[in-house]
């Protein structure tokens, strides 16, 4: 793959990035397809080269999103991130990026929802999707350069082929009605695909300051969401690869990991992200069950403003309908602290996690071949207990065609995770129920429910109590949250 490592005029920066490819040197374009067709897929995932592309991506744009200290007249100030703020430069392919979003949101007008009475998954979503697959052509050629589109080998797969699929990956799926993480990651890979083609970089200077990262979270990432929360409540989309009440979330992920960044501590240009620690000014982590302080912080942060959009789909006590969003509320280490358990989580629930990641797509930027440099790691509940190419998805199809590729006997450590990997004993075994990440400390077993399933601990730390009741039920802990609130 030709590329350079880093971003151009940064060859002194400290942290990693996703490298930038050189136009002007050939390249093999491919059109990206399905590769992970069982649960046996999954280790190999975990071992490729867009894996790894995948979470360097996504600890750029989190350390971007984390507050600065900045030297203003001899003094330290810290400097903050805010929604709806213009403390970002919006220009050049951010600029086009948001039309692009405006332009495909106004598609819903087209596609008016059926009226008929359905709960989820509304018809007129097939509608919306078919229109914008016939558009999608159009729309990226006039938002993004020619130069980048038409990159390739003449008569091949060209740069265009990879983005249309990422980007139509990126709005759910038509057949099932359905929105999810793995086509929020979808999306963030389009983004990606258009950082290594030079789009984002272009007349932009890269540094450790995180101006241009933070443009992509704010000025793309954030828009994208918001048109995502329109499609799924004009069309009740139905959550994709959910864990049901166990999950931390129904359709989103990545907003918690900026959000959570956003009131981590300040720290220096070029630093890693705080482990623990907040803001002073910061809500506490318990605020997210105030409605009042939601409705405020909804406006300027991301991880609030995912908490509001659940208060508006859903009714009844926020422990009840979201139990593992109410455990980490009682994080009592600080932002920092949540933030580093998200990024773990995100690895555990999402990227190892069969169901989420079956359907998404690899060609040469997000490819499926193996990562020279993964290391690798004991078999964790996330690898060694997937889905044989025989069962039946969560949305009700078969995973797909079975493959000759051997059961692995270990997995891999995520690189951009920094806490070892663990595996938690006497696991439950069957498919669909969520279990403790592999990086957890091994906590007490959790109550069965009703139907003998075991639910999810959010995953990250050691057990404590302060749990609102659970009438005839005991709700689970997040074993990082300790004491009452």
């Amino acid at each position: 793959m030709a590329e350079a490592h880093g971003a151009r005029g940064s060859a002194q920066s400290k942290l990693p990035r996703l490298s930038i490819m050189d136009l002007s040197k050939p390249h093999t374009f491919i059109k990206p397809v399905k590769r992970i067709n069982e649960g046996h897929d999954v280790p190999h995932f975990l071992t490729s080269r867009a894996y790894s592309d995948i979470g360097t991506f996504v600890m750029q744009l989190d350390t971007a999103m984390c507050p600065r200290k900045v030297e203003v007249d001899g003094k330290t100030q810290v400097k903050t991130w805010e929604l709806g703020s213009s403390d970002f430069a919006v220009s050049g392919l951010v600029k086009e990026i948001q039309e692009m979003l405006k332009t495909i949101e106004a598609i819903i007008d087209e596609a008016p929802p059926d009226t008929g009475p359905r709960r989820f998954g509304n018809i007129s979503f097939r509608r919306w999707h078919e229109l914008l697959e016939s558009r999608v052509g159009t729309i990226l050629r006039r938002h993004v350069p020619v130069e980048i589109l038409d990159a390739g080998s003449p008569g091949e797969a060209t740069a265009e082929d990879e983005l249309t699929s990422y980007l139509l990956g990126g709005f759910g799926s038509s057949q099932r009605l359905d929105f999810g993480t793995g086509h929020e990651l979808s999306f963030l890979a389009f983004l990606g695909c258009l950082w290594k083609l030079g789009g984002f970089t272009a007349g932009n200077e890269i540094s450790d300051d995180g101006r241009l990262e933070r443009s992509i979270v704010l000025g793309v990432f954030e828009p994208y969401l918001n048109v995502i929360r329109r499609l799924v409540l004009t069309y009740s989309l139905e959550p994709a690869g959910s864990h049901g009440v166990w999950g931390l979330d129904d359709h989103f992920f990545l907003s918690y990991i900026f959000g959570s960044a956003q009131y981590s501590p300040a720290i220096q240009d070029g630093q890693p992200m705080p482990v623990e620690g907040s803001l002073p000014d910061a809500p506490n982590p318990a605020s997210v069950i105030k409605k009042n302080i939601v409705d405020q912080e909804r406006k300027k942060n991301m991880y609030f403003a995912a908490i509001g959009f659940i208060n508006d789909v859903k009714t009844g006590p926020f422990w009840e309908h979201s139990p593992i969003l109410f455990d980490i509320s009682g994080v009592r280490a600080g932002w920092g602290k949540v933030n580093k358990g998200m990024i773990k989580m995100y690895n555990a629930e999402v990227l190892s996690k069969f169901p989420v990641v079956q359907h998404f797509n690899f060609g040469s930027l997000f490819s499926f071949e193996r990562d020279p440099n993964a290391a690798a790691a004991a078999a964790t509940v996330h690898t060694s207990n997937q889905p044989s190419s025989h069962t039946i998805s969560v949305s009700g199809n078969t995973s797909g065609a079975p493959t000759s590729r051997p059961v692995p006997q270990e997995g891999t450590r995520a690189p951009w995770a920094n806490a070892p990997a663990t595996t938690i004993p006497n696991a439950p075994p069957q498919a669909g129920v969520a279990t403790a990440a592999p990086w957890a400390k091994p906590a007490s077993a959790a109550p069965p429910q009703a139907d003998g399933s075991v639910p999810t601990r959010a995953p990250w730390a050691a057990s404590g109590s302060g749990s609102a009741p659970l009438p005839g039920n005991v709700p689970t802990r997040a074993p990082w949250a300790t004491g009452p609130r």
